[in-house]
């Protein structure tokens, strides 16, 4: 897979391509956006094109001349990963010298992981042209690998390319912000996530998946979106019915409120328009026809502000019980539980 694989970032990627042609290479990114679509494969393929032994700009003729004519030309008006070298190869199986991937460990990067990191780009590189530092979801830095980190982004090395990744980029550092040139994600098209989820998931689960993804495919490939749905409803129900703590985790906290958020919106739509063909639980139409109905619109909007304040609350380590019990105690004043 190159860059120009990647399906529903077009933008992202052709300022990732001007930058392979311009050679204007920083020494370090920001890849900004919401989970699940596609900065992390855009990020490993961007170090593989930088790496590529067959990028026009880098390759001598011996190194070329396996190419087509063809490819050479597509390769030279698009800069991207021949897909074919030792070196793309080797990226592809996670086994390049070069390349290092951190990810946070039980939710967080800690100084050990950064230090790692120092350790690995004080060396030049072993085989490739530059040495790559992929950090996924970089807003879990703890405090003290943050400033850590911060002294290798002011200083790096000249043969060293380092790619943050986040859905957060407000929980980075300013200063950390400031060093990297920034490159944004957006939510996918409707039809973008169908091509993606095509074969992936089951055909008759993909539309209703896409839904629920918000543009977000990687998330309907990792998990059950229906299923967390239904998940939700069920402790939604619960709520309602004055039952304790349901949640299992803080995970399911944080998706939770998300899915309420969404819920709320449905509502808010059946109002005003009074149909269903905008609904994002589409499949849940006649459940949500009949909560609409005895729901006020300014009630459902109010709703929606404090669910969205609390969801904005829970980094800061909520108590989860009581959470629980002030957003029941929240929605059983405007929602009636169904009897049965």
């Amino acid at each position: 897979m190159a860059l120009s694989d990647i399906i529903g970032q077009e933008k992202a990627v052709g300022i990732l391509q001007g930058i392979l042609k311009r050679k204007r290479l920083a020494s370090s990114y920001l890849f900004c956006g919401e989970s699940g679509i596609g900065k992390k494969m855009a990020a490993m393929n961007f170090a593989k094109a930088v790496n590529c032994l067959n990028m026009p700009a880098k390759a001598d003729d011996s190194q070329a001349s396996f190419l087509s004519v063809s490819h050479q030309s597509s390769l030279a008006a698009s800069p991207d990963a021949c897909d074919t070298c030792t070196s793309c190869l080797k990226i592809d199986t996670g086994s390049h010298p070069d390349i290092i991937l951190i990810s946070p460990q039980e939710g967080l990067i800690k100084i050990d992981e950064i230090r790692t990191i120092e350790e690995a780009i004080s060396f030049r590189p072993y085989e490739g042209l530059k040495k790559v530092v992929i950090v996924d979801e970089a807003d879990t830095m703890n405090q003290a690998a943050a400033n850590t980190f911060l002294k290798t982004l002011e200083e790096p090395p000249e043969d060293s390319l380092i790619i943050l990744i986040t859905s957060r980029p407000d929980h980075l550092l300013p200063t950390m912000r400031s060093r990297c040139s920034m490159i944004a994600f957006h939510p996918l098209s409707f039809d973008s996530c169908k091509r993606i989820l095509d074969g992936k998931i089951a055909a008759d689960d993909i539309e209703q998946a896409v839904r629920l993804s918000l543009g977000r495919p990687g998330l309907a490939v990792t998990a059950d979106m229906k299923d967390e749905r239904d998940r939700f409803v069920g402790l939604l129900k619960s709520m309602l019915r004055t039952e304790k703590d349901g949640w299992s985790s803080r995970e399911e906290v944080e998706k939770w409120f998300d899915l309420a958020l969404l819920f709320m919106r449905d509502l808010a739509v059946l109002k005003i328009t009074g149909t269903q063909t905008l609904l994002i639980n589409m499949d849940m139409a006649e459940y949500l026809s009949r909560l609409a109905k005895s729901l006020a619109l300014t009630g459902i909007i109010d709703i929606y502000k404090e669910l969205g304040f609390i969801r904005a609350m829970l980094p800061f380590n909520l108590n989860k019980s009581l959470t629980w019990n002030y957003t029941a105690s929240l929605l059983r004043k405007e929602l009636v539980p169904e009897r049965g």
